[in-house]
């Protein structure tokens, strides 16, 4: 077994044992962070495998939306249960995806332009949630309505030890899928279309094809981010699920952490909401905005200085440390011999 298994390993059963280590009274705010971090890095996993690609989506608010409402309203107005819910939200994302990447995929819209065009289709899909208020309560946000108890069929209960042992097996999903993607023949297509697509296309890779086939599984892997969110936290708000804050959420905790890296989106995350609990804390009702403006210049700090990442950078160090080290004993082998 090499050393990086051994210590998954460890960081693994770290993971499982924690909600049974005692903490107080703290217990279950930790817990509460804990499955934020889990989701949240679920969902940036998801947004890293069109990103990492020079898919720069920043409207994967909508199909977070999608994902987190098509489930409520589902259950709220037809009692279908979530686990149905969570697939029919995945399909529906993933047709928006479609709709959204083939005629840009076509026309050859990328970079910039791609950008703004799923930005816009973030804020449609927000507008959307708000003009049905009908159903969907507006700004208002909505409530899941309640079963009565603890309920598997509705996916609630009232420990939230459930839902972090759920959120943790989501979050390993979404590193396996990552690693087969990292692993398959997609990746170098892939990487070939983002540098360069005439000449992908010139060497026989369907261009369209690939793009669009990752597109879909990032919007549905992201749908039932927000599916998870919505039952973890009973309640939806076209803001915090829709809106272009947490698209660029989603894209800022990514990029902090290495979107080029396996974990680098559960680092970033974990920093961004360590620090947004912190400043929250620190600053509770005093000087109102200090806390997010602290927030954003950290963050635009550490973009500059650290471009691929806290951990893709650490990681990256590393490794040319490991290398010197290595060609420093192959001299010292040679200068002996």
């Amino acid at each position: 077994m090499t050393s990086g298994r051994a210590l998954a390993g460890v960081l693994l059963l770290v993971l499982l044992l924690q909600p049974l280590i005692p903490l107080g009274g703290y217990r279950q705010y930790v817990l509460h962070v804990a499955i934020q971090i889990f989701i949240w890095s679920f969902i940036g996993s998801a947004w890293s495998l069109m990103g990492r690609f020079q898919l720069v989506s920043l409207g994967h608010g909508a199909f977070l939306g999608v994902g987190a409402y098509a489930t409520v309203l589902l259950w709220n107005l037809y009692g279908v249960t979530p686990w149905l819910g969570a697939v029919a939200g995945m399909i529906l994302a993933g047709l928006l995806a479609v709709v959204v990447g083939l005629p840009c995929f076509r026309f050859r819209v990328v970079g910039h332009y791609f950008g703004l065009v799923t930005l816009a289709v973030g804020e449609v899909i927000r507008l959307l949630i708000v003009a049905e208020r009908d159903w969907t309560a507006g700004s208002l946000g909505l409530t899941l309505r309640s079963a009565g108890g603890d309920s598997l069929w509705a996916i609630q209960y009232g420990s939230k030890q459930v839902f972090y042992y759920g959120s943790l097996a989501v979050f390993l999903i979404g590193l396996w899928i990552w690693h087969r993607v990292d692993r398959s023949m997609a990746r170098a297509a892939l990487e070939s279309i983002g540098e360069d697509e005439t000449a992908a296309a010139s060497v026989g890779i369907h261009v369209t094809r690939f793009k669009l086939s990752i597109t879909v599984l990032s919007a549905a892997l992201t749908a039932l981010g927000g599916s998870l969110y919505a039952q973890a936290i009973a309640y939806v708000n076209p803001e915090t699920l829709a809106g272009i804050g947490v698209s660029l959420k989603i894209v800022f905790a990514v990029v902090l952490g290495g979107m080029y890296t396996l974990l680098g989106p559960l680092v970033g995350t974990a920093l961004t909401t360590a620090l947004s609990e912190f400043l929250r804390i620190l600053f509770g009702l005093k000087l109102l905005g200090m806390a997010d403006t602290i927030y954003g210049l950290l963050l635009i700090i550490f973009i500059i200085f650290l471009p691929d990442g806290i951990y893709g950078s650490l990681r990256a160090a590393l490794a040319r440390r490991a290398s010197r080290s290595a060609g420093g004993a192959a001299v010292g082998r040679t200068a002996t011999v």
